[in-house]
């Protein structure tokens, strides 16, 4: 009995000892923003959120403060999820990230089309037209993001025209690449894709709050230089490149269920999670990439992250593999893009949350 009792001693140490370090939710308050970046914070451990907080007000002239629970465009966090499913075909055998897309769009009007890639779409190497390259309308928006959906100034119609970039001759981030995307594994699923993210991601992941817009309830409103943002574009434009919404929490499900190989085995994920440094370390609908943090030692962190940003509303959605934890941040300030800034450059409140969140585990 006595040695029972030192092996159940022993083992109430070693897993006190094997614990991580509790988060400073001081430090992690400390380097949020409430002026420039307004709005709400998510970290969680493993399946435990151990740190949220909604800050500051929903607009500029008024003292109503934001509230957990809201339901926030994803923007283009959306790529993200549509590379998930088209990571999904490929496990399933019918989508090859190497063939050209004429396999698969027999159809297709792109130029190129019978050599540009799945893969170079999703890393943005196809060289396919930009929105922002079509005719321009009200406040500086494309008119791609303005028409009705039918118009061939948007969708895949205006994604399939005339381009003076070859595959492969560089790195241009674009929406038409996942326009196109969400058209390929169309054909390779025979489904939908609102009925693709509905079956493969909402409905087994148990996601009440996710959707695709148009939605007849208005989601958080995005504000710029104080002002609301402008009426000009529809959310609906930015299809599998853009058109998600949900909560933060719905987010971070997927994230976990992305993370422990619910959503995909972890070979499919380790080509998808592939940052290329030649792109920026971009990989397939994400950027994967590692950096040091600032007076937090020498250790790399390993980061896969996916921005949002359409309007007012920004997004950053975080996954830290190797400490099995998420950082989701989101903002009703147009303002927070530039304020959020850049962790390799080890400046901006990206940095700063991570770096209050991480360094004891570093350090540990």
């Amino acid at each position: 009995m006595i040695r029972a009792l030192v092996v159940s001693l022993a083992s109430l140490m070693l897993g006190a000892a094997a614990a991580p370090p509790a988060l400073d939710a001081n430090a992690v308050s400390a380097a949020l923003d409430p002026v420039k970046a307004p709005g709400t914070i998510l970290i969680a451990r493993g399946d435990d959120i151990i740190y949220e907080r909604a800050f500051g007000p929903i607009n500029p002239s008024s003292n109503v403060e934001h509230q957990l629970g809201q339901t926030w465009r994803w923007a283009s966090v959306t790529k993200q999820i549509t590379a998930t499913i088209a990571m999904q075909e490929v496990v399933a055998g019918r989508l090859d990230l190497d063939a050209p897309i004429i396999r698969y769009l027999p159809d297709s009007k792109a130029p190129f089309a019978n050599r540009i890639t799945s893969r170079m779409l999703m890393q943005h190497i196809s060289g396919l037209p930009r929105t922002e390259e079509g005719p321009i309308g009200s406040d500086g928006w494309a008119n791609f993001y303005m028409v009705e959906r039918d118009s061939p100034q948007t969708g895949r119609a205006y994604c399939e025209g005339p381009t003076t970039r070859e595959p492969l001759s560089g790195f241009f981030y674009g929406d038409c690449d996942f326009i196109m995307m969400a058209a390929i594994i169309e054909a390779t699923s025979g489904k939908a894709y609102p009925t693709l993210i509905a079956e493969r991601i909402a409905q087994p992941l148990g996601l009440t709050s996710v959707g695709l817009f148009p939605r007849a309830e208005p989601t958080v409103p995005g504000y710029a230089e104080g002002k609301q943002e402008s009426s000009a574009f529809r959310l609906e434009n930015f299809g599998a490149a853009g058109a998600l919404y949900g909560t933060t929490r719905d987010l971070l499900a997927f994230d976990r269920a992305l993370m422990t190989g619910e959503l995909l085995p972890q070979a499919e994920r380790s080509v998808m999670w592939d940052g290329k440094p030649e792109y920026g370390f971009a990989a397939l609908g994400q950027w994967s990439f590692s950096a040091t943090l600032k007076n937090c030692g020498d250790t790399p962190v390993r980061i896969v992250e996916r921005r949002g940003f359409i309007g007012g509303v920004v997004l950053r959605n975080i996954i830290l593999p190797d400490q099995d934890m998420v950082i989701i941040m989101t903002s009703n300030r147009a303002e927070a893009e530039a304020a959020f800034g850049e962790i390799w450059q080890q400046a901006g409140i990206t940095h700063d949350v991570m770096r209050a969140a991480l360094c004891k585990d570093i350090a540990a």
